[in-house]
C-alpha cells in the first residue's frame, strides 16, 4: 500500500465531514455526500466532490464510510451506482458506522464476493477530536485488510485497539461503549430533571460535580447542552443526533439477547430514546432528551412544596 493511499470518503455527516478533511491534508480524498454545502466545504480543505458513491471510490485505494445505518451502508456500496460498481478487487473498505456485529459480517462477506477486503472500525470521540485526528477506534479485520488500512487509521486515531481478526469484533466492543455512551447520556438528563425541579441551577450543579466521583466525560459534555436547551429559544447545534442512541442502543440491547446477558440499565436508557424521538426530537441533538423528563416551558422551576405547606388540593 503508497504511504499516501488515495482514499475515498463516503458520508461528510457529523463525523465524516471532520475525518475526511483531516485525511484531505494528508491523503488525496475524494468524497461523495448528499448534501452539497458539505461537498464544498470538503473541497475548501482540498479534497475532491465526487457525484456518486461509483465515483468517489473509482480511483480509490481505500474507502472509508461514514454513514449512519446499515441501510446506508447497503445503499452507498451496493445499491444503484453503488461503490462496488467501480471497487478495484484488492481494494479496502473501512466501515467506521456502527450498524452491529452481524452486519458487519454480512457487509463484509458481500464485500468479499467482489475481492474486496473488510476493516470493521467503528469510531468514538466526537467531531472535534475528528477533525484533529484524536479518535478511539477499535478494529476488527485480518492482518492483510488491517495493514492496507493503516495509513488512513494512523492517520484518524489517537487509540487504536485491535479486538480480533474479523469483522464484527470491532462492533462488539463498539456496542459496549454505546451501552456506556448512552446510559450516562441519560443519567446526566435525569440530574439536570431533578435539579430543576429541586430550583437549583443545573449550570451550578454541573459545575460542582463534573469533576467529582459523580462526573462523566457525558455529564460534563452533554450537561452544558442541556443548560443550553433551557436558555435560547433555538435547539443546540446538532452534534451528535437523538436518533443515533436509538439505533445503538437498539444494537445493543438486541446483541445482549442474543447473548442472554441481562442489561437493565441500557433497557431503561433505550426506552427514553425512544421517548424522545416519539416527541419529535429524533433530529434534535441528543442532549435535548433532558427535555422528554423536565419540559423546556417549565423554566421556573418551581421548587417542590414545603413538608409543612398546604397541599394543592387544600388539605
Amino acid at each position: 500500500m503508497h504511504p499516501r493511499p488515495h482514499t475515498a470518503v463516503i458520508g461528510l455527516g457529523a463525523m465524516g465531514l471532520p475525518m475526511a478533511t483531516h485525511l484531505a491534508a494528508h491523503l488525496p480524498v475524494t468524497a461523495y455526500d448528499i448534501s452539497g454545502p458539505r461537498l464544498t466545504q470538503l473541497a475548501a480543505a482540498g479534497g475532491t466532490p465526487a457525484s456518486t458513491p461509483a465515483q468517489a471510490a473509482a480511483k480509490a485505494d481505500t474507502v472509508l464510510l461514514a454513514v449512519r445505518d446499515q441501510h446506508q451502508v447497503d445503499s452507498a456500496l451496493f445499491g444503484k451506482n453503488g461503490a462496488t460498481e467501480t471497487l478495484r478487487p484488492g481494494t479496502t473498505v473501512i466501515l467506521t458506522s456502527t450498524v452491529g456485529p452481524e452486519a458487519a459480517r454480512t457487509t463484509a462477506t458481500r464485500l468479499a464476493e467482489h475481492g474486496v477486503l473488510t476493516v470493521d472500525a467503528p469510531v468514538s470521540g466526537g467531531p472535534v477530536r475528528a477533525g484533529n485526528g484524536d479518535l478511539l477506534i477499535v478494529v476488527g479485520a485480518e492482518d492483510k485488510a488491517l495493514d492496507q488500512a493503516r495509513p488512513v487509521l494512523d492517520l484518524l486515531a489517537s487509540t487504536l485497539t485491535v479486538v480480533g481478526k474479523n469483522p464484527g469484533d470491532g462492533q462488539s466492543l463498539k456496542a459496549i461503549n454505546q451501552l456506556l455512551a448512552g446510559v450516562h447520556i441519560a443519567a446526566a438528563a435525569e440530574a439536570i430533571a431533578l435539579a430543576r425541579g429541586l430550583g437549583l441551577d443545573p449550570a451550578t450543579v454541573i459545575e460542582s460535580l463534573r469533576h467529582g466521583a459523580a462526573g462523566s466525560f457525558m455529564f460534563a459534555d452533554r450537561g452544558p447542552r442541556m443548560v443550553e436547551t433551557y436558555e435560547n429559544a433555538a435547539a443546540p447545534e446538532v452534534k451528535s443526533r437523538l436518533d443515533i442512541f436509538v439505533k445503538d442502543m437498539g444494537i445493543v440491547t438486541g446483541i445482549a439477547k442474543d447473548a442472554h446477558v441481562p442489561v437493565p440499565l441500557a433497557s431503561a436508557a433505550q426506552q427514553l430514546y425512544l421517548l424522545g424521538e416519539a416527541a419529535g426530537l429524533a433530529a434534535h441533538d441528543d442532549s435535548s432528551l433532558v427535555t422528554v423528563l423536565s419540559p423546556k416551558h417549565d423554566a421556573s422551576a418551581d421548587s417542590p412544596a414545603s413538608p409543612n405547606s398546604p397541599s394543592q388540593n387544600g388539605e
